[in-house]
């Protein structure tokens, strides 16, 4: 499968910022230190704790020589990020060798809408996000809640964070690149074939691109966008509302908003084309391979054989809540009479599918700036089709959409 991004080497406009990047994590997570317990001190949580070390290009008692220009590196709360490591089950080897190793980083091939840039490891495992100096803030503010909540729910949604640091050039350019390292939600052996930010809002909320031109590989599509509805057994449905409830209310704990549940899905031996019109009692009709979608020949997959799929036990190993999920994905139509409607009518057409799902884009906080925008906009527009809305308000309105298009397979 083609890979994401554009891979970052010699010439390209960021190469020196990327090996200035794996030099920091390279000293950063090899560095020796004692072990921790999982019960942090308050210390730890300081946002003023933070080590800043200097990479000359000769080398120094602590790093070594290098081609890249001279910059100073900032861990931000290095034990904090080391123990979520830690407990995130993140051995420090791999870690180091997927973000530092021989494989250059890849960027995806345009800044989010924050402006932010993003960066791939080789691997798949890890995306390095640059950040706002606001951004880096909220993180620092809410990390005690952070810790706490993630060590309390194996099971949570939320972003995984893995490390937050900075680059600083030295000389004229005085820069600072500050960025966090994240898990990779599609880090999967499946190829997905259709992606969804979802955030419970309508205005602005397409691609405005027709299903012909979607690249299944790189475009996220939107809300309105979205023609399916995913049925979860019951024992997985039930585990999805309790950890959407307790994100949803750390997050508005935390004055959070504009968060996202990003949906991935995998429709099981499709072919590049969507699959054809299944039915019901006969199972889901899948294409294999790249074969005609509507060649008769194709297998069957039963409401039995699925049942069956989901009871063997070494397929159970792998799959976790947001990760590996079977599931079916019911299509839905939108009512041509009804601009807005954010969930279409069911079709009964069922696709036999793999989910993975988490909740991110966690660090916007409903500051000044967020509280003009939903001023501004509740005059223009219908304030409830608004993203930037009270964190309170945000929350209720996010998982009653959420509840909509997850239901339980009766």
């Amino acid at each position: 499968m083609k890979k994401q991004g554009i891979t970052i080497s010699k010439g390209h406009k960021n190469y020196e910022l990327m090996l200035n990047l794996q030099l920091g994590i390279r000293h950063s997570v090899g560095r020796p230190a004692p072990t921790t317990s999982l019960d942090l001190k308050t210390s730890a949580f300081d946002p003023r704790e933070k080590v800043w070390t200097k990479f000359p290009p000769e080398g120094s008692k602590y790093t070594p020589p290098h081609q890249s220009c001279d910059f100073k590196w900032k861990d931000y709360c290095p034990v904090v990020f080391r123990t979520l490591r830690k407990l995130f089950k993140v051995d420090p080897a791999d870690y180091m060798i997927s973000i530092c190793g021989n494989d250059a980083l890849r960027e995806l091939s345009s800044p989010g809408k924050s402006g932010s840039f993003f960066y791939l490891t080789n691997d798949d495992r890890y995306m390095i996000k640059t950040m706002k100096k606001a951004e880096v803030k909220v993180l620092l503010r809410m990390l005690p809640a952070y810790y706490n909540h993630v060590r309390a729910f194996e099971n949570t949604l939320v972003t995984k964070f893995y490390g937050l640091h900075c680059v600083k050039l030295t000389g004229t350019a005085q820069k600072k690149v500050r960025f966090v390292i994240m898990g990779n939600l599609f880090c999967s052996e499946y190829a997905i074939h259709r992606r969804f930010d979802l955030k419970g809002s309508s205005l602005g909320r397409t691609t405005d691109k027709p299903e012909s031109e979607v690249d299944d590989a790189t475009t996220t599509l939107k809300d309105l966008d979205l023609n399916y509805v995913f049925r979860l057994q019951k024992v997985w449905f039930q585990e999805f509302c309790r950890q959407v409830d307790r994100d949803c209310d750390f997050l508005e704990h935390e004055r959070i908003m504009d968060y996202s549940l990003l949906v991935g899905l995998h429709f099981q031996e499709a072919s590049c084309r969507e699959p054809p019109t299944p039915d019901r009692t006969s199972g889901v009709r899948t294409p294999t391979g790249n074969a005609d979608p509507d060649n008769e020949g194709a297998p069957r997959l039963s409401k039995v054989d699925m049942d069956r799929l989901l009871s063997d036990s070494n397929r159970w190993s792998s799959i976790r809540l947001g990760i590996n999920m079977p599931a079916w994905a019911e299509r839905t139509v939108r009512r041509s009479d009804c601009e807005a409607q954010l969930v279409g009518d069911p079709t009964g057409e069922l696709y036999d599918v793999i989910l993975f799902f988490g909740i991110i884009d966690i660090l916007q906080d409903y500051d000044i700036s967020k509280k003009l925008e939903h001023a501004y906009k509740s005059f223009q527009y219908d304030p409830t089709s608004i993203s930037a809305v009270d964190p309170k308000q945000y929350s209720r309105r996010f998982r009653a959409f959420i509840f909509r298009i997850f239901v339980e397979d009766t």
